[in-house]
């Protein structure tokens, strides 16, 4: 089944999601990272697609969504779950399953534990409680910087440099990332999609980031992916997450960092087994 877009207005900024599968079928709500889009969900929506309604949202500031004026109160996580719930409820969904990639795995849990009721399953990509001050620095210098290009090919070409921590992934994988993280300058080149402004909420970050009480009030059962080679989320953090959550599991995936794509077969399986 193709996938439809949409826009809808959410704490007074319109918002941009793809939807796939039956309508009024169970639901799973996709959230993407940092300054990714909700269109890196499209292998693993479709294959969700043929037993869910899902719904794949670009965050405020980025892909299709409106930017924000207010970057420091609108370009934070306790926001994004206002969104989330807030998208939810326009659309008439009570209870739904969650997948997140680093950041849009801490929005699922900041909305997991302020809404437990409506949270049935949680899977956490790459992400826990804990983000290492080095991978916030590394995530200011990267996110803080707009590239210019003459075209699209160069873009991927970058692209698929930058991300080479997602490991192997298929040539129209990354040609579909190419063409959703595009955005063309008045000077006429080729940038990335997204207001560089996000970064700005990360200034106010000093050391480690630490949501161990919000991990706490998770009730939910949850999936806790983990790319082998990751700099966000350590083999110790999973342990303690298993340690101090008794309905989380957890799975690592080889030679892959931050963060594995859900878009191979082994991944995309990983999620519907868990989600069944």
């Amino acid at each position: 089944m193709s996938p439809s877009h949409h826009f809808i207005t959410c704490q007074n900024l319109e918002i941009h999601y793809v939807e796939w599968g039956d309508p009024q079928a169970p639901v799973v709500i996709c959230w993407h990272g940092l300054t990714r889009t909700g269109r890196d969900f499209d292998e693993l929506a479709a294959a969700l697609s043929t037993r869910y309604r899902v719904i794949c949202p670009d965050t405020p500031g980025r892909g299709l969504s409106q930017w924000s004026n207010s970057p420091l109160e609108h370009y934070i996580v306790p926001f994004y779950a206002q969104i989330a719930l807030d998208l939810a409820n326009q659309l008439g969904i009570e209870q739904f399953k969650w997948v997140g990639t680093s950041m849009g795995g801490l929005i699922g849990m900041a909305v997991a534990a302020f809404a437990p009721e409506r949270m049935q399953k949680l899977v956490l990509n790459d992400v826990g409680p804990e983000i290492p001050v080095a991978a916030i620095e590394r995530i200011r210098t990267y996110a803080g910087s707009q590239p210019s290009f003459n075209n699209v090919s160069e873009l991927e070409a970058w692209l698929r440099q930058v991300y080479l921590p997602f490991g192997e992934n298929t040539d129209a994988f990354w040609q579909r990332m190419a063409m959703t993280s595009a955005r063309r300058t008045s000077a006429g080149k080729i940038t990335l999609h997204y207001d560089v402004r996000l970064v700005e909420p990360f200034n106010n970050y000093t050391g480690e980031v630490t949501l161990w009480p919000v991990w706490a009030q998770i009730i939910c059962p949850t999936l806790v992916i983990r790319g082998e080679l990751s700099d966000l989320l350590s083999a110790e953090q999973v342990e303690r997450m298993l340690a101090e959550q008794p309905k989380a599991q957890a799975i690592t995936f080889s030679k892959v960092g931050h963060a594995p794509t859900l878009a191979t077969a082994e991944q995309i399986q990983s999620v519907i087994d868990f989600l069944a």
